[in-house]
């Protein structure tokens, strides 16, 4: 018996180039949305915040250095929930005597994801599947989009209760 292979839909635009430089909304989920991260916490007198496991500490310290890695990658903001990571990272044009690498969206992310597990299996704190495969990625269109993201990823805690990842 011969299976049907299924046609899987591809994350990204196939005719677009992630190294352009631009805005990218990036949405980086855990492993079966596994709460690895840490966990949503709240104040009587103040707004929710992530208090951070020891997986956690090592995925917010990956973005952190990132722009270290990146001469023309930032991270404009970002938010490290209980199972997954949002980011508005802007690619900008290459300028200077930085080789030249053209690193694309994908590419940022897929070592990022590779460097926090590294770090996480190196600490012995994990030693299974961390992420899931792949990323969410949306192209910010101008500056409403752009200002629409940047407040979604800095209500996001907030909101976890509400969120299509959210777990107990």
């Amino acid at each position: 018996i011969q299976m049907k292979k299924q046609n899987r839909k591809l994350p990204r635009m196939t005719d677009f180039d992630y190294a352009t430089p631009g805005s990218y909304f990036i949405t980086i989920g855990t492993h079966e949305k596994i709460c690895f991260f840490g966990s949503i916490r709240s104040a009587d007198c103040c707004e929710a915040y992530m208090q951070y496991s020891p997986i956690g500490k090592i995925a917010k310290q990956g973005l952190v250095d990132l722009e270290k890695h990146y001469d023309n990658v930032k991270l404009d903001n970002w938010v490290i929930m209980p199972n997954h990571i949002h980011l508005l990272l802007r690619v900008e044009e290459r300028t200077g005597s930085f080789p030249a690498n053209r690193y694309d969206v994908s590419n940022v992310v897929g070592k990022y994801k590779a460097g926090v597990t590294r770090a996480v299996r190196h600490n012995g704190l994990h030693i299974g599947k961390l992420w899931q495969s792949s990323f969410y990625d949306h192209i910010v269109r101008n500056d409403v989009d752009y200002q629409n993201i940047w407040n979604y990823i800095s209500g996001n805690p907030s909101k976890w209760m509400d969120d299509c990842f959210y777990c107990d």
